[in-house]
């Protein structure tokens, strides 16, 4: 087995950058739903993007929208695609071939894909003036980006220090991930409208269990190798 990630301080710090940046978008996200009380936000109906809105009460994509909490989905959100970014540069060493040159720019797409949503909103007054179209990219792209590197990470997880066990579930993630996209997308072009939230987090949610997965099973590898340091070979060839 050739390992594609680095080792030490740098592999260590990575794999805790890439842990914490879902679970601080899902802090935020619960703070920020929870804030939404005119009318109630729910999870399985409305839009995710939807609680990054700061303006005014407003009518976006079929949906009655308040969030007053706004600014903290947003900041939550490009917090995480920093991370991910930060992290993954860290852990994957891209001298150990095509895997981990793929993964680090599927992190990246996906890091900047989930900024992008954080600083382009997805308002009214964006969709008059064209910004839209950075909020809809970033959104599509750490959708697509997201669940192919859960992928990319599960089949390679025997070289990532991932066990078979988690290696089968970041593949299983980004596969169901993938399929939900285009339902979503179908719900969404169609008009349909019917619980878009819990369509638009069935391709969002793997992505982030996927994150988390990777990044504790990397820390809890590196800090073995770091606590069980393998044996010099002088003491190898003697036994």
């Amino acid at each position: 087995m050739n390992p594609i990630v680095r080792s030490g301080a740098a592999a260590r710090a990575g794999a805790l950058l890439i842990l914490v940046g879902p679970l601080v978008s899902w802090v935020a996200e619960f703070i920020t739903a929870a804030a939404w009380q005119d009318p109630p936000y729910s999870p399985l109906y409305n839009w995710v993007s939807h609680l990054g809105l700061t303006g005014p009460p407003q009518t976006a994509f079929g949906q009655v929208a308040n969030s007053p909490l706004g600014a903290v989905m947003d900041t939550g959100w490009v917090i995480y695609g920093t991370l991910l970014i930060v992290g993954t540069f860290l852990v994957f060493d891209p001298r150990k071939g095509a895997r981990p040159i793929v993964i680090v720019s599927l992190a990246v797409l996906a890091g900047v894909g989930v900024s992008l949503v954080g600083i382009f909103q997805g308002s009214n007054a964006n969709v008059d003036n064209g910004l839209i179209a950075f909020h809809t990219v970033g959104a599509q792209g750490v959708m697509l980006a997201g669940n192919i590197m859960a992928i990319a990470v599960g089949t390679g997880g025997t070289r990532i220090g991932l066990t078979r066990g988690r290696s089968i579930a970041s593949t299983a993630l980004g596969t169901a991930g993938l399929i939900a996209f285009p339902l979503f997308m179908t719900d969404v072009f169609t008009g349909w409208m019917w619980n878009i939230g819990l369509f638009e987090r069935a391709v969002i949610y793997p992505i982030m269990i996927g994150h988390a997965l990777l990044g504790s099973s990397v820390a809890a590898t590196q800090r073995h190798r770091a606590t069980h340091p393998p044996a010099p070979l002088t003491a190898r060839a003697e036994s």
